[in-house]
């Protein structure tokens, strides 16, 4: 599996269908409690929360009293979030249209999608009010190897070519600090943290609803997917997937 994104690469590699995700990757949301912690929303603060999803943490910022505006770039999350009652907006997070207007900014489980990830970085910088924190937490180094490369194994000896370019950006701290200092941050607290995780759903449905994009990438056809995401839980052997999260915490200067 290529690990650098070449220039032909999308700026983000997720494809999302609001209610199949919300019945298999509700383990998502449930799980950035601590990075949602992090944050500590205060009332009346202007939050931006950063690949929404379907709102179910953007709802948790909001019912502790402050004022969130989600985005996401998948019209199908933003459909359920504004189910919710959420401002929720279509937007890729390296496209902010925002200057200078959030208090913080949050974001779960979305940043390794972006492979612009310099470009998203600034974004988020321009948007947060100076003095304004970001906090959040992403896949970090070394997250999901195994998965991964029991789905390319089974990709490649099927005939099909897994993609040429990264799906994600999974950087180690160093890689994740240097970016965001780069891009205007101070006072940048990131750590990996190790969280084998447990498929309520399996992996086949991991399969299914998490690499979607990439089985479209791969050329897959729908009706050998669920073949192939069968072959990939025998492969794989358990239902624990090997997540590592990058947890981080930073201020843009005052």
């Amino acid at each position: 599996m290529g690990e650098d994104a070449l220039s032909d690469a999308p700026a983000s590699t997720s494809q999302w269908d609001a209610a199949d995700y919300a019945r298999i990757g509700g383990f998502v949301p449930a799980l950035g409690q601590a990075a949602l912690e992090l944050l500590d929303p205060q009332p009346g603060e202007h939050i931006l929360d950063v690949g929404c999803g379907d709102g179910t943490l953007t709802l948790k910022i909001k019912e502790m009293g402050a004022d969130v505006v989600g985005i996401d770039n998948s019209l199908s999350m933003v459909g359920a979030a504004k189910a919710k009652g959420l401002d929720a907006r279509l937007m890729d997070a390296a496209q902010l249209k925002f200057g200078e207007a959030f208090d913080a900014a949050f974001s779960n489980a979305t940043l390794h999608w972006v492979l612009d990830k310099e470009r998203a970085a600034r974004a988020i910088w321009f948007s947060l009010k100076h003095g304004g924190r970001f906090a959040g937490e992403m896949g970090g180094q070394g997250n999901l190897a195994k998965l991964r490369q029991a789905l390319d194994d089974e990709l490649v000896t099927r005939g099909f070519g897994p993609p040429t370019y990264a799906a994600n950006w999974y950087p180690g701290v160093e890689e994740f600090t240097e970016i965001y200092e780069q891009a205007g941050f101070k006072d940048i607290d990131a750590r990996l943290i190790e969280r084998p995780t447990p498929l309520e759903h399996g992996v086949a449905a991991w399969v299914t609803t998490f690499r979607a994009g990439w089985l479209d990438r791969a050329g897959v056809p729908h009706e050998e997917r669920q073949a192939i995401a069968e072959a990939v839980a025998d492969r794989a052997g358990t239902n624990v997937a090997d997540y590592v999260r990058l947890r981080f915490i930073m201020r843009k200067p005052k």
